[in-house]
């Protein structure tokens, strides 16, 4: 199983033209089930996912296929990704959020827009180029109170522990403790489980009240490994 890259080529689209395609793509979404939250449907709408894509993939960017951006196996994942798991996770206003694996720096974005002023979101990145790339991406579009570190998302951030949400946007042999740990109670976590050769199971994981661990499936998904501590590359 895997995704057909289209082949890079110079943009011709104008903003007016991506425009239209965000809209169409949100009504596709909701359509489709992906997208039901208000918050997260004005969110998808106001965030140029285009400006989040490399240059030579700009024409494709409202299309369902993840696009390569800067880095190792790095990709800006298909649009539908971004709703399916912040409507599993029940991202809201107010939540902080942990992201695992900042990417183009479009999910921290999103995030950004759904928890609104008084949330907070903190997006881990473990390779240069990619961070790099997120933290011009989220510059450039004055998303500069995002908090981006680069480092071992496996181990989390406890500086800004506990947190509400944690969404992990890379396949995972299992959960990394480090990352339940820093789950507030009654937070919700969201990643995908599995081998990366392979389609993952996408998994909700709640902590109840007095510490116990629900866990729950979405559905099957497709993503890169994790890297780090508890990721694949230290385990295959």
């Amino acid at each position: 199983m895997g995704w057909i890259i289209p082949p890079p080529k110079k943009p011709t689209k104008t903003a007016s033209e991506f425009l239209e395609e965000r809209r169409e793509k949100v009504t596709w979404l909701i359509q489709q089930g992906f997208l039901k939250s208000e918050q997260i449907i004005k969110a998808m709408l106001k965030v140029p996912r285009e400006e989040f894509t490399p240059e030579m993939y700009k024409d494709y960017t409202y299309l369902e296929v993840p696009l390569p951006i800067p880095g190792q196996e790095a990709t800006i994942s298909c649009p539908h990704s971004y709703p399916l798991f912040y409507e599993a996770l029940e991202l809201k206003k107010d939540d902080k959020f942990l992201e695992i694996g900042a990417g183009s720096g479009y999910g921290a974005a999103v995030a950004r827009e759904i928890v609104g002023v008084n949330g907070k979101v903190i997006t881990i990145e473990n390779d240069k180029k990619t961070y790099e790339f997120a933290m011009a991406n989220l510059q450039k579009l004055g998303y500069k109170d995002v908090l981006i570190i680069l480092g071992d998302g496996t181990l989390g951030y406890p500086a800004e522990a506990p947190y509400d949400k944690i969404c992990i946007t890379a396949a995972c042999p299992k959960i990394p403790p480090p990352l339940i740990d820093q789950l507030k109670i009654g937070g919700k976590l969201i990643a995908p489980v599995g081998h990366p050769n392979y389609p993952q199971d996408l998994i909700i994981l709640k902590k109840e009240q007095d510490g116990s661990i629900e866990i729950s499936s979405v559905e099957k998904v497709l993503y890169v490994p994790l890297k780090g501590k508890y990721g694949f590359n230290a385990c295959i």
